[in-house]
């Protein structure tokens, strides 16, 4: 990753470099978000030219796995779909699988901390690297509209794509899989909240772990569990993904909590939650899609309850972000 984010950096002209590149303590390294914009900060792939682009994505090919790019690239591919649903929309805001940015902060080395960030509308991955090795990897947020892509438009992702499939089909069989006490236990709201909590905020919400415990599932139910925090972790690559799912363990597996608020099924807005001492994984369906297929329009993130972009709960962001 190092080497592909040297030569993304060295691939650029001077005024490319003075967009795409910034001090590792620039605070705007914590500032993330997945919603449309006007502008971001970065260089957007719609600024470069062919070989940078390829530079680019080669990077960001390097810092997840093999289906975490491919879903990072359909998420994009997406906003085709969306111009051509709402070009005669006036409010409508600006669709172009091109607006997508790429910073690096600080000064990418085999011995150096540097961070990365990739963000666009609903696409912001969040990296700090530390003598060549990945220490951090959150705010990982991947949304899609639509979450399956119900019918042909010319443009973008063929009708039946669904990007985010496993994180929302276990998701289900899971929370169906509950008994009537166990489900009771699970569920924290009859209606799914509107999106995800403390979206923006350069750390994860500090409450307590709702829903059922872990310890309180069935040996099948905690497989599925394993399966859906599998889906997230990997997007990260294989080395990643490991460690993050070690790092689970050692922390108690029986400590996660898993909960649910809204409906049952598809096509009606659901939320879910997975917490651990060391994670947090959020999902929420609850929008229309651009065509107004009900609850068709997926926001979910992993963050680090310990700290996310690399900065332990509790420092002062506004003051140092993180100086290597």
């Amino acid at each position: 990753m190092t080497e592909a984010a040297q030569q993304f950096l060295s691939s650029l002209d001077d005024a490319g470099k003075a967009k795409a590149q910034a001090p590792f303590d620039d605070q705007r390294r914590v500032a993330w978000h997945f919603i449309p914009m006007p502008t971001r900060k970065g260089l957007q792939i719609k600024e470069m030219a062919d070989a940078q682009r390829k530079a680019a994505h080669a990077l960001l090919s390097a810092a997840l796995s093999e289906a975490g790019y491919g879903k990072a690239q359909t998420i994009m591919e997406l906003e085709s779909i969306l111009r051509a649903l709402e070009h005669d929309r006036k409010d409508s805001p600006i669709r172009d699988p091109e607006r997508y940015y790429f910073t690096i902060f600080g000064e990418p080395g085999l011995e150096s901390k540097w961070g990365l960030s990739v963000e666009g509308h609903h696409l912001s991955l969040n990296f700090v690297v530390d003598k060549n090795r990945i220490v951090s990897h959150t705010p990982a947020f991947f949304g899609a509209n639509p979450a399956v892509v119900q019918a042909e438009v010319g443009v973008g992702p063929k009708r039946g794509t669904r990007v985010l499939a496993q994180e929302e089909l276990l998701a289900f069989e899971l929370i169906n899989s509950l008994g009537d006490d166990s489900r009771k236990q699970a569920i924290i709201g009859e209606k799914a909240p509107h999106d995800l909590r403390a979206a923006g905020e350069p750390q994860p919400p500090q409450t307590a772990p709702e829903g059922i415990s872990a310890a309180n599932l069935s040996v099948e139910q905690q497989e599925t569990l394993r399966k859906l925090i599998a889906a997230y972790a990997a997007n990260m690559p294989q080395a990643v993904a490991a460690a993050r799912i070690e790092e689970i363990g050692n922390a108690g597996f029986e400590k996660i909590h898993f909960a649910w608020a809204g409906a049952l099924q598809p096509g009606i807005g659901h939320y879910y939650r997975v917490q651990g001492p060391t994670f947090l994984i959020e999902f929420v369906n609850t929008q229309p899609d651009s065509a107004g297929n009900p609850a068709n329009h997926i926001h979910s993130v992993w963050r680090d309850m310990q700290g996310d972009f690399a900065i332990p709960i509790g420092h002062d962001h506004k003051q140092d972000a993180e100086k290597p």
